[in-house]
């Protein structure tokens, strides 16, 4: 059974590799196949299609990502600046999935996965400036983590607690909230 698991993610590392190198829609379930050393029935039986392997990419970032807003979502004292730091160690942790997100947007969007990222940002705000937030306020709220989201990849060689230092104060400051 641990041979299986560790098949499955030498897959998933090389097929991230590639997607990266040549975007998903440029990659074939043949091409990483060949990138292994296995044949692609043998890559059909971990995954079944490509939105499978993509989804497993995706999946632990996701459920990561639901497990944070949620557990902010049921404390009635969270603090908009712990809510800010969460979400950039969120980030942080998984910029090179995210980094596939942004650049298959189109893939992913047909997966439904983008309408879930999109959906967070819209929870955030509420968690920071309630329910019935300005146009003002939900436009801080998207740049203020949406950049905090750029910022983790586009700094990747920055010391990590520099960045966090400087993407959580950018962000309090977009959010119009005390740092």
């Amino acid at each position: 059974m641990a041979r299986q698991s560790d098949t499955k993610q030498r897959i998933l590392q090389t097929a991230r590799d590639l997607f990266a190198q040549r975007g998903v829609q440029q990659t074939s379930l043949q091409d990483i196949a060949e990138s292994l050393g296995i044949t692609k029935p043998a890559l059909y039986y971990h995954f079944a299609s490509r939105d499978d392997l993509i989804r497993s990419i995706v999946t632990p970032l996701l459920d990561d990502g639901e497990t944070f807003l949620a557990r902010m979502e049921q404390r009635e004292d969270v603090a908009a600046r712990e809510l800010v730091e969460g979400f950039f160690d969120f980030h942080h942790r998984h910029r090179a999935d995210m980094m596939l997100l942004l650049t298959e947007l189109t893939t992913l969007a047909e997966l439904g996965l983008i309408d879930v990222v999109l959906a967070w940002r819209a929870r955030l705000t509420t968690l920071v400036y309630g329910p019935a937030a300005t146009l003002e306020q939900q436009a801080r709220a998207v740049l203020a983590f949406g950049g905090m989201q750029d910022c983790t990849m586009q700094f990747p060689d920055a010391p990590v607690e520099q960045l966090r230092a400087a993407t959580v104060t950018a962000a309090c400051a977009a959010l119009g909230i005390d740092d």
